[in-house]
């Protein structure tokens, strides 16, 4: 895809411009110009050539800036800041820091347009959906805004409703973002270890979930029915009946979030906080052990507490799956740090795809040892599942390992809810709840019952290959015998095609303006009693030559110092 496909309407062009300027601006004209966007940028942004950030410049300074360069460019963008910040594993830990301070919340968009989409979607006015709706909405973001109502029969709801338009936003976005993505790779190759077009695919999937509302409440109504003989947790119900792609109508929960639980005093507090702080941790670890899904977002403002130890878990719209295969993985990678194997805990994630070009396993090994070593003989009270998870990414990072990002989801959510749990109660010990759910799961994975369903499914694979080897056999020597092909491809050849069709054009340009001038000299050094109709002397055709040469030299030697080539 190139910004010719991107551009193709005055939206696009103008979006692609504005990008270009905003990234200009806080200081990243160098990728602007390595990715050929430089001609949207005006002139006078370009007062001294473009350079990369000094060397020893921070990574919190550069996480400031990229986090001033999403705010400005709007909700998409914001979004992508966000992703960034749960993926230590890939960028810097400082910019990951600069990268959780991004808000998405916006201005709210007028009430009547959100009973528009209401009445749209649900086929019926609001009026008629709700005894009674709030004329303003409590909570709004990017995606869209939220308001208190209530159902005819009293029940008390929150009502989600999208922002009109967000969709085509995000869509011309996304185009953008995975052309620049991809340039990027192409044209700076030492940016691919932070993976730009994984990570714009993954924000992609992300953002197509979130808004279709009907994704999230079929999630809300899963984690319902899976904690709903969970003692003391509650997750709100769905009215189907007001739900549509774009609203959402959820039970409202009583109770306050945590953070406002947090800043209270303990003194005389109607809160049992130790009580709190299990029941937190304990709905984590079923959703993950028993469930196979969890809460991605579970930070202080989701999670609701009604007095004395009722905990309720809202907003949905970020979840994580636990695959077979990934809890297998998981259970490998606990067992083989807490025993020492460390070559196992290589092998698993090379088992997982996680180990790049640039990972060098013997490094990586003793990398390993040493933050084993640091933690191993510490007493349990000790240990601060949010630091060890964000010593453990930062390795991975410096090693070239990329987390998939499940695993990635899972490390970030349970270290925030570990976070959570030790401000309510310092003296919770996670790991000890933690480790009879791997015991659990350990024995359930080689239990009769197990073994025997994945040898089934083994046999199944095998069946599936000697059914099918024959005919791929046949096609194969079909193939052999009518010729073979080879496809060659070079990754910058189109960057390269292009260079030579645009320094071809400027040369023929450059030939033609010295073709002018030598016919205008000719003309202006004739006969100068030649006249035409009597009165105009051929040498005014010799000037107006010269002037045209004049005016294409100008406009040559500007299209070569806007793009930042002039040595």
């Amino acid at each position: 895809m190139t910004p010719l496909h991107l551009t193709r309407n005055v939206r696009g062009l103008n979006r692609l411009r504005h990008i270009a300027m905003v990234l200009t601006r806080h200081g990243f004209g160098h990728i602007v110009a390595q990715v050929n966007l430089g001609r949207f940028v005006p002139v006078w942004m370009w007062r001294k050539k473009p350079m990369p950030p000094e060397p020893d410049e921070t990574a919190s300074a550069i996480g400031r800036r990229l986090t001033l360069v999403f705010t400005e460019l709007g909700p998409t963008f914001i979004k992508l800041g966000q992703l960034l910040s749960t993926r230590p594993d890939i960028i810097p830990g400082d910019v990951a820091a600069e990268l959780r301070k991004l808000q998405d919340e916006v201005p709210p968009f007028d009430t009547a347009e959100a009973m528009a989409v209401i009445e749209e979607e649900l086929g019926r006015p609001a009026s008629e959906c709700f005894a009674s709706i709030d004329s303003a909405p409590f909570a709004s973001a990017s995606i869209g805004q939220v308001y208190h109502a209530t159902l005819g029969d009293g029940s008390a709801v929150v009502v989600k409703v999208r922002r009109p338009g967000i969709e085509q936003t995000i869509r011309l976005d996304m185009q953008l973002m995975h052309w620049l993505a991809q340039s990027l790779e192409n044209f700076m190759p030492e940016l691919r270890i932070y993976r730009p077009t994984q990570l714009v695919a993954e924000l992609d999937e992300v953002l197509t979930r979130e808004l279709d509302y009907i994704n999230e409440a079929s999630v809300t109504c899963r984690f319902a029915e899976a904690l709903k003989d969970e003692r003391g947790v509650r997750i709100p119900a769905v009215h189907w009946e007001c739900c549509g792609p774009r609203v959402l109508t959820l039970e409202e929960l009583p109770g306050r979030n945590v953070e406002k639980l947090l800043a209270e005093s303990t003194a005389n507090s109607r809160f049992d906080r130790k009580l709190v702080a299990r029941r937190i941790v304990d709905g984590h670890l079923k959703q993950v052990f028993e469930l196979g899904m969890f809460h991605a977002d579970p930070h202080p403002g989701n999670i609701l507490v009604d007095p004395p130890a009722r905990v309720g878990l809202i907003d949905f719209g970020q979840v994580g799956t636990i695959s077979d295969q990934l809890m297998t993985d998981l259970i490998a990678l606990a067992y083989a740090s807490i025993n020492g194997e460390l070559d196992v805990v290589i092998d698993t994630l090379a088992d997982m795809s996680a180990l790049g070009r640039e990972t060098d396993r013997r490094m990586l090994h003793r990398a390993l040892i040493v933050l084993r070593q640091k933690y191993h003989g510490l007493p349990l009270k000790r240990f601060h599942i949010g630091t060890i998870f964000t010593e453990f990414t930062d390795l991975m990072r410096r090693h070239d390992v990329v987390i998939p990002r499940d695993l990635s989801m899972l490390i970030k959510a349970t270290s925030t809810i570990s976070g959570v749990a030790a401000s309510l109660d310092p003296e919770l010990d996670v790991l000890e709840l933690l480790r009879p759910r791997l015991h659990a799961a350990m024995r359930e994975r080689f239990s009769p019952s197990h073994v025997t369903r994945r040898t089934a499914l083994w046999s199944w694979d095998l069946l599936s290959i000697a059914r099918n080897a024959p005919k791929q056999i046949r096609h194969f020597f079909r193939r052999a015998a009518s010729g073979w092909e080879l496809h060659v491809r070079h990754e910058n050849l189109d960057r390269l095609i292009q260079e030579v069709d645009r320094s071809s054009n400027r040369l023929s340009f450059a030939v033609v303006i010295a073709g002018i001038i030598v016919g205008s000299s000719i003309v202006f050094s004739a006969d100068t009693t030649l006249l035409f109709f009597g009165w105009f002397r051929v040498q005014y055709f010799g000037i107006a030559g010269y002037l045209l040469a004049g005016f294409l030299g100008l406009g040559l030697s500007w299209a070569i110092f806007r793009s930042g080539r002039l040595h």
